[in-house]
């Protein structure tokens, strides 16, 4: 079937309903010639008459009639659909995919319910992983991304906040080992360190500097690992500022390297960017980020 098909059906049924070819040729600002054309190629491509022509205009034979009815079926449907997308594209509901780097889901969760409770419609898919996922196919429709500014260029990528982690660790573990008193006077502890892909993060690099490797208890590729690792009492760690347990301490509050500063990003792919679901949800979470942002840099009290 000819990708066209449906405009000569379409122009074939506007002649059905109006008996005339110069009513039609009106009604789909067409030139009266085209009408008599798509006609006759469609007549041609069914291998069937449609038409009695006379003095009068155009009489639908039976097979003219069947495609008139379908082809009304057809017209009210498209309207349905398209009414449809127009009412959707301004509701926030349907299925919305989130991605988030590890250790920020204390603070990105209580965002999503305050979103919901806003627009119970909406169901949220929440990823916690370090991985990138492709946007471009819909495995993501909103990114939270750590590190430096995505680059691809079908990306929408806006600042959030800056994600602050600190060294942490349980009193038992202080009433166990002790407490570094200074970050120069790190040796003699034991710490959860990273493994793979986030070994390279520059707060894991600064301290992989400053130790050797008998100081790391236990290695993890995975953030998740390293919180309920400091938790467990195994070691000292490197946790977000914001989602640590109260009953943690944190061991140097007033002290803040560069490396210990990881900026947070919004990403939209360009395409969905204007949905109402994902720029609805993309500005609320930057409406948040102050507050986000203030949560990770408290001081323990």
């Amino acid at each position: 079937m000819r990708l066209n098909l449906w405009t000569e059906i379409r122009t074939a049924a506007h002649v059905a309903r109006l008996g005339r070819v110069s009513a039609a040729a009106e009604a789909l600002s067409m030139h009266h010639s085209s009408v008599i054309r798509h006609i006759d190629q469609l007549e041609l491509h069914l291998r069937t008459k449609l038409f009695q022509r006379h003095a009068r205009g155009y009489t639908p034979t039976e097979a003219g009639e069947e495609l008139l009815r379908t082809a009304s079926l057809v017209d009210e449907q498209i309207a349905q659909m398209l009414t449809r997308i127009e009412t959707s594209s301004h509701q926030v509901s349907g299925q919305l995919i989130v991605t988030g780097v590890p250790s920020i889901e204390r603070c990105i969760l209580p965002i999503i319910a305050r979103f919901q409770q806003e627009h119970p419609k909406l169901q949220v898919i929440y990823r916690s992983d370090e991985r990138t996922y492709e946007m471009a196919s819909g495995e993501a429709h909103i990114a939270l991304r750590a590190g430096p500014r995505p680059s691809h260029p079908d990306y929408i990528v806006s600042p959030l906040v800056s994600h602050r982690v600190a060294l942490y660790c349980t009193q038992a573990y202080i009433d166990a080992h002790g407490r570094p008193d200074s970050p120069d006077h790190l040796k003699g502890h034991r710490y959860i360190h990273g493994e793979g892909d986030y070994s390279r993060a520059p707060f894991n690099q600064w301290l992989s500097e400053r130790l050797s490797e008998d100081c790391f208890a236990l290695r993890t590729p995975q953030p998740s690992v390293v919180y309920w690792s400091v938790m467990c009492g195994l070691g000292i760690g490197f946790l977000a500022r914001g989602s640590a347990e109260r009953d943690l301490i944190e061991l140097f509050p007033d002290y803040a390297p560069p490396e210990w500063e990881v900026p947070l990003w919004v990403v939209t792919h360009v395409d969905l960017h204007r949905s109402s679901k994902v720029g609805s949800f993309a500005r609320f979470i930057q409406g948040e980020a102050l507050k986000w942002e203030q949560s990770w840099r408290k001081t323990d009290p």
